[in-house]
Formats: C-alpha cells, sequence, structure tokens
C-alpha cells in the first residue's frame, strides 16, 4: 500500500471502495462519479466514531469509541482497520459484534481507520 487509503462511496447504491494505490482516472458507479470520503478524526474522550488504541499482551486492540459505539442493524461499524507501515489489517464486523478489533503488531505508533454505516470514514493516529 503506498500512503493511507482513500475510499470512495457511490451515493445511488451505497457501494463502498477502497483505493491503495492512486491512479488516474475517475472511478463511476451507477453512472456517477463516486464521492471521495473525508477522513474524519475528533477527540476520542468526546466522539464515539474515533478508533482507540491500546496495546495488549498479543498486540494492540482498537476499540470504536472510548463509550462503545452502537452495533444495531440501523447504525454499525461495518469494518476496523490498520495501517502498520507497509501492513493494512483490517477485521469486518455486523451488527450485534463488539466494535474491537485485535491486531497481532507491537507497533502503536499507527493509523487506526473505521468505517460507519451512517457516519462514514474516521482514523486517528496513535
Amino acid at each position: 500500500m503506498t500512503g493511507s487509503p482513500e475510499l470512495y462511496k457511490c451515493d445511488k447504491c451505497g457501494k463502498v471502495i477502497m483505493v491503495t494505490s492512486p491512479g488516474e482516472g475517475k472511478l463511476v458507479c451507477c453512472d456517477e462519479n463516486m464521492r471521495l470520503l473525508e477522513k474524519q478524526t475528533a477527540d476520542y474522550k468526546n466522539e464515539k466514531h474515533v478508533p482507540v488504541v491500546e496495546k495488549t499482551a498479543g498486540g494492540i486492540k482498537v476499540t470504536v469509541g472510548s463509550t462503545l459505539h452502537p452495533m444495531t442493524g440501523e447504525h454499525h461499524i461495518e469494518w476496523i482497520a490498520v495501517l502498520d507501515g507497509d501492513m493494512f489489517m483490517a477485521k469486518c464486523l455486523k451488527p450485534g459484534d463488539e466494535p474491537v478489533a485485535e491486531f497481532p503488531t507491537s507497533n502503536i505508533d499507527i493509523y487506526a481507520y473505521e468505517y460507519c454505516n451512517i457516519h462514514e470514514f474516521w482514523t486517528n493516529k496513535k
């Protein structure tokens, strides 16, 4: 992966695409250009969408929000990911799961990402 991932969303059908190597041209879905999603961030103590990273015995744990994000069918986290140098790791989630993922890395100087089905793309640099 060259740099930080980019997410694009089709506002007609809801499809989300992750680009790991940027290039020329536009991404098109449903006959319209896809929208580049902004990476949102905030103070994790005040915002339930920010990925919170902590060291564990086996690596790191990423929790979405200092107060756990809801995981209902209507409002949930679809995935949590980390970028550790040249390694990208992700865990897919579904409604009812806990919005937590563990990754086997001892490096806590990483980028953590999550995607909420309503509030979209969030990141935190630990």
